[in-house]
């Protein structure tokens, strides 16, 4: 009698069979390139290490010892306990997977035998936020460097120079992900914002939030007038123009075939357009719409930028992702919790709460020393 599909082995399902059966079903492609890592690294333990190659040869013990393992790596120095801890739960989502797929009757890796071997993750200490002395800083910065292109004593355009205000004003203010208004090139869903998903006179601006559910993130008056001035000075000739194209060139000349392409124009005279005149008058008269800058393309903008500024956070830059954070800690710190709820977009006050508990620790040991001072 032939093997059904997943029976591939006299052992029951690969591992690796119901691996790629898992990645198939994930949408978002950045995290499948992540869980793939970390799912192909730990097949291949199990078959190395315990002999595994089946899910039916899976059990709780495999689970533990490989937690083992992940624990010494981090005692190796090899791994942060945090890193370790998302590690496991990639391969823990994964086992639950295979339970709802009938493909396991339980999930081995949630039993506590085997999450006790998992080291102590005291969680990410050192996550940076730009602090309010850091946000005005580089503020200020970009303000001033729009206003040295306007009196052409900046190396730089322009249109380049409002760009890259608008997109700090952008960071700074409104709690936005960098995932959510720049493109992300391992996801196809995250192509960046477009001026269609801007609304300056509401003041919103409609996102991918985390959940891969559109939502509208908050602008304030001042990242409004930043994207409307820049917005009078790119001049986008669609609402479909992403809101941050990319200055990356060989990127625009890829749009450029790829679309004409798509419209059947022949390659030798899609090589005859682009040979006519520069690139960013080709994309405007051929209506093709340019790639939006990458999430790794603003975090080198923020190094630069910084760098120019002469602004460093031991040692480091100002990361996009610290802007959302920074503005979530200033309201928090000011009394406004729901307002920092809102702003960032969190589900529940719960999580407001826990994400900045250092907050709630500094003003519960300034009423204790409030109290016993009396």
């Amino acid at each position: 009698m032939e093997p059904d599909e997943g029976d591939a082995t006299l052992g029951g399902t690969p591992v690796e069979t119901a691996i790629q059966q898992y990645l198939d079903s994930v949408e978002a492609g950045n995290s499948r390139k992540n869980f793939q890592s970390t799912l192909v690294t730990w097949q291949s333990w199990l078959h190395e290490e315990r002999g595994v190659t089946s899910l039916e040869e899976l059990d709780v013990l495999d689970c533990r010892r490989y937690a083992r393992h992940l624990k010494r790596r981090v005692r190796a120095g090899d791994l942060k306990a945090s890193t370790v801890t998302t590690y496991y739960a990639y391969i823990r989502a994964f086992l639950s997977f295979c339970v709802a797929d009938e493909l396991l009757d339980s999930n081995p890796a949630k039993v506590k035998r085997a999450t006790d071997e998992l080291p102590e993750d005291l969680g990410d200490a050192d996550r940076q936020f730009w602090q309010q002395e850091e946000r005005r800083a580089i503020l200020r910065y970009v303000d001033e460097r729009v206003q040295r292109a306007l009196d052409d004593e900046a190396d730089i355009s322009r249109d380049r120079a409002y760009r890259d205000r608008a997109i700090i004003y952008l960071l700074s203010l409104s709690g936005v992900r960098g995932a959510e208004v720049f493109a992300e090139p391992s996801d196809e869903k995250r192509t960046g914002i477009t001026w269609r998903d801007v609304q300056l006179d509401a003041g919103a601006v409609r996102v991918l939030g985390k959940s891969r559910e559109y939502e509208y993130a908050q602008l304030p008056e001042r990242a409004a007038t930043a994207l409307e001035r820049y917005k009078t000075v790119l001049d986008p000739p669609t609402d479909e123009w992403p809101v941050f194209p990319s200055a990356h060139a060989p990127s625009k000349y890829r749009a450029v075939r790829e679309q004409l392409s798509q419209r059947d124009v022949p390659d030798d005279e899609i090589e005859t357009i682009l040979e006519s005149d520069n690139i960013d008058t080709v994309l405007r008269e051929h209506d093709v719409v340019p790639p939006a800058i990458s999430t790794n393309g603003a975090r080198n903008l923020m190094k630069r930028l910084c760098k120019d500024a002469d602004i460093a956070v031991d040692g480091d830059y100002l990361k996009p992702h610290g802007a959302r954070r920074g503005l979530g800690h200033e309201l928090y710190a000011n009394g406004h919790a729901e307002l920092a709820q809102s702003a960032l977009r969190h589900a529940s006050i719960e999580t407001t709460h826990e994400s900045y508990s250092d907050i709630q620790a500094a003003e519960t040991a300034q009423q204790v020393d409030d109290l016993l001072s009396e």
